[in-house]
């Protein structure tokens, strides 16, 4: 932990407006902010800044919390790593000695600087005076085209098959337990260390600063597995990371190109065009759109054109349009992948290949004429439909108008009657949207599938009256000093949910200690998920325009009752008497 009066003053100087606005594109709504969520997708904005108190909220997926919390969430550091990101942000020096380790933590900085060592072994053993490093310096000048002015500028190299990487890394200092946590190194059954490296050509993996935190490595012959990707570690998290978005991020801000792997990155950088950027190992996520959607514009899908590439073209269509991104595909003739189109055509041949990328549409209805036989009646109809269901998932009305005239156009049909058959099908995902809705809202009312606090389903009534009184008790000093005075009017054995307690305790631990409750130091004890949580439980009750000390001796009284009885566990709960309960009359 961190000295509260140094939290303190870092999250005094941090103005979450700032903050956040890095992050999210935000607007003024009266004495509030709003915009999309950064942390779920959605197209209307749910996402809420409250400059009054530094505080932030989502009423989309309940993330919530203040300024610690949300460098927790978006960056995914730990506590103490947060804090310090904001302290440099505030021009506060935060001494080694105001750190206390509470369990294993590792130095970032020692890793980063250990990956950059063996960057640096990597790169040198690209050209040692060995057969196996010529054949590795070959296959990136000969077999893939590159200067040696690209292989110095993403710090390209080899791993021998040997143990002198290990040898080397000892030599420098590190520890057996570094280098398997950075995946640097493997422990054989026997116990001894081993390259996680071996006769492969290595690509560095580098973050917005420039460290390095990861490495691809790929055979040069057939072996299998082709490519082997750092697993996650204490710098480096494939989920929220793209490759060569520390060059591109300074090129892109009217398009990127997302491609499947380093490789294509690589010769599309080469080629001119440093805007290219790769996930790395794994599909792409929502973390990765979001990410996206910070930088640039437009995204040119550059997918493999089989049966995986289209499934994948598909989910990064999704995921992108979620964020609000302009979304084309590149569709290549003549070539499997982008590095072989422009060694077989050149760059310029390229180039008007993305100013003349498909849009979603033309990819869906290219699809569609590929499956059907157009000459036939019944296959016809079933064109139609399938284009009719592509037409309907489109959000704006305007897109949709310009689809439906031009696939009237294509297959030869009345727009009007293919208009009809269009709305028919967002009528009926409508009315399967608001059955899902339905059905979610009956969990999450119940508390299934409630991660954050998984006693909530066990007595669902009594956990929303925990809600509240813990809510009240955020908002009021008053309510805390009378809750926990001599004579305390609840205890931590009323609460029937773990969080609910836990939160109780971290209250009244608080106001025995003689501090004022400030929500900053929640991070100091619970997870961002959790802050987020108990964030979700003043912000309910500050949209309440009845908090009165009658409404929350009301609401102790209720909680005690149900934790006696065996109420809180059989009985229903509504919205209509949940509010009725609570007395919570809501502002108009």
């Amino acid at each position: 932990m961190i000295d509260r009066t140094l939290v303190d003053e870092i999250v005094a100087r941090t103005d979450m407006q700032t903050l956040v606005g890095g992050y999210v594109k935000l607007k003024r709504a009266g004495a509030n902010l709003n915009g999309l969520c950064p942390f779920h997708s959605e197209k209307t904005p749910s996402f809420t800044v409250f400059p009054s108190d530094g505080s932030f909220y989502c009423f989309g997926c309940g993330v919530g919390g203040n300024a610690i919390t949300f460098v927790r969430k978006i960056e995914n550091l730990e506590f103490t790593e947060a804090v310090a990101m904001l302290a440099r942000r505030a021009g506060i020096n935060i001494p080694q000695t105001a750190l206390v380790s509470g369990g294993p933590t590792y130095d970032k900085n020692r890793f980063y600087e250990m990956n950059k060592k063996a960057a640096r072994f990597f790169h040198n053993a690209l050209f040692a005076d060995t057969p196996d490093a010529k054949a590795a310096l070959a296959y990136w000048i000969e077999k893939r085209g590159l200067s040696m002015a690209t292989v110095k500028h993403f710090g390209l190299g080899y791993a021998p098959n040997d143990f002198s990487f290990v040898n080397y890394m000892k030599s420098e200092g590190y520890r057996d337990e570094e280098l398997s946590v950075a995946f640097l190194c493997g422990k054989s059954e026997k116990g001894y260390l081993y390259p996680s490296f071996r006769n492969r050509v290595i690509i560095p993996v580098m973050d917005l600063s420039g460290h390095v935190i990861a490495f691809n490595g790929r055979v040069m012959d057939g072996g299998e597995p082709k490519y082997k990707n750092s697993s996650d570690t204490p710098v480096f998290r494939k989920g929220n990371t793209l490759f060569a978005l520390n060059f591109a991020h300074k090129h892109c801000a009217e398009r990127i190109i997302l491609c499947e792997g380093a490789m294509d990155v690589i010769a599309i950088h080469a080629a001119g065009f440093p805007y290219a950027v790769a996930t790395l190992g794994t599909a792409i996520r929502p973390e990765h759109a979001r990410l996206l959607s910070r930088y640039t514009k437009k995204v040119i899908l550059s997918y493999d054109s089989d049966a995986a590439g289209q499934k994948a073209t598909d989910k990064a269509l999704a995921l992108l349009e979620d964020v609000g991104l302009e979304v084309r595909i590149l569709r290549l003739t003549g070539a499997k992948d982008p590095d072989e189109y422009i060694r077989n055509f050149g760059a310029e041949a390229f180039r008007s290949l993305l100013d003349d990328s498909h849009t979603k549409f033309d990819f869906n209805f290219e699809r569609v004429l590929q499956r059907y036989n157009l000459d036939v009646p019944q296959q016809k109809i079933e064109a139609i439909d399938a284009l009719c269901t592509v037409i309907a998932g489109v959000y704006s009305s305007v897109e949709r108008e310009i689809y439906i005239a031009e696939g009237a156009r294509r297959l030869g049909v009345d727009a009007k009657n293919l208009a009809a058959d269009v709305q028919k099908k967002i009528a009926l995902r409508r009315k399967e949207e608001k059955s899902d809705t339905a059905k979610v809202a009956r969990e999450i009312l119940g508390g299934y599938g409630d991660r954050v606090n998984p006693d909530f389903v066990k007595a669902p009534r009594a956990a929303r009256l925990e809600e509240a009184v813990l809510g009240l008790l955020q908002l009021y000093p008053e309510y805390r000093t009378r809750t926990f005075a001599q004579e305390p009017l609840l205890t931590e054995e009323d609460f029937v949910t773990e969080l609910g307690r836990r939160v109780f305790c971290f209250l009244r631990d608080t106001a025995n200690a003689g501090e004022e409750f400030d929500s900053a130091m929640l991070d100091s004890v619970f997870s961002p998920d959790e802050v987020g949580r108990i964030s979700g439980m003043r912000v309910g009750r500050m949209r309440l325009s009845d908090n009165g000390e009658a409404v929350f001796l009301e609401c102790v009284k209720e909680l005690k009752a149900a934790k006696a009885s065996e109420e809180a566990k059989k009985a229903p709960v509504t919205f209509a008497t949940l509010d009725a309960l609570l007395k919570g009359k809501r502002e108009e």
